[in-house]
């Protein structure tokens, strides 16, 4: 995960990842808010404890930053990215919402035991894989005991998923993980009671049948997944 690579998106990012993802009938405000408002669900049905502490790991621009405080008003926010320029255009954007946290793509500069929550959005399939034990393994160092991870990431099943993906300048270099590979992943990097829900079957045409998504996350057809993991 280089540095560069992210800093030559960071002022176009939206505008590309709209155009990536222009076939779902979505804009990229609709992809962020509803994996904080599955979040938000998540706690209102008791699989974890409401966050006061957020790490939001890979935050780029701070596309999440509205809709961390639409969802948790009240919780403290870290906005931690290995871009330099994407960390500069979200504190342009929300200077008094989140604090910006450079990361070095190895260890962050945050206390042990800290965070609630830990939110990874889309954002593995851009690190190698032979990475993501030490990664997910600086964020479990980062929760406190009984805190969770929740990551999201694109459902290399999907074929609009796919589509989309190739379509998309800054992830030309992504590997899309399968979600049994990357739930593995996570307990060999120390989590447990490990949970996945697939997630967005129906483009935007066919919202009107969203609703019947409820009883479809066990079905690996959904364009994204959610793993939720907890800090032992």
């Amino acid at each position: 995960m280089q540095e560069s690579e992210f800093d030559q998106f960071a002022d176009e990012y939206r505008r590309i990842h709209a155009q990536s993802i222009r076939t779902s009938g979505e804009n990229p405000e609709f992809f962020a808010e509803y994996k904080i408002a599955d979040i938000d669900g998540m706690v209102k049905r008791g699989e974890m404890d409401e966050p006061h502490k957020i790490l939001d790991f890979g935050a780029g621009i701070g596309g999440s930053i509205p809709y961390f405080q639409k969802y948790f008003a009240k919780a403290n926010l870290i906005c931690l990215d290995v871009s330099r320029k994407s960390l500069e255009v979200g504190r342009n954007r929300f200077s008094s919402e989140a604090e910006f946290v450079h990361y070095d793509g190895h260890r962050a500069g945050l206390p042990d035991d800290h965070f609630d929550l830990a939110l990874v959005a889309c954002v593995l399939h851009h690190i190698p894989h032979a990475e993501h034990i030490a990664v997910l393994a600086e964020l479990r160092r980062m929760l406190r005991p009984g805190g969770s991870l929740v990551v999201f990431e694109h459902n290399p099943y999907n074929p609009l998923t796919v589509r989309a993906v190739r379509q998309c300048d800054f992830d030309k270099n992504a590997v899309l993980i399968r979600a049994r590979k990357l739930r593995a992943t996570m307990k060999a990097a120390g989590f447990c009671h490990i949970s996945c829900r697939y997630r967005l079957f129906f483009p935007g045409f066919l919202r009107a049948l969203r609703p019947l998504e409820k009883g479809m996350t066990g079905l690996p057809l959904g364009a994204q997944y959610c793993i939720h993991g907890r800090k032992p």
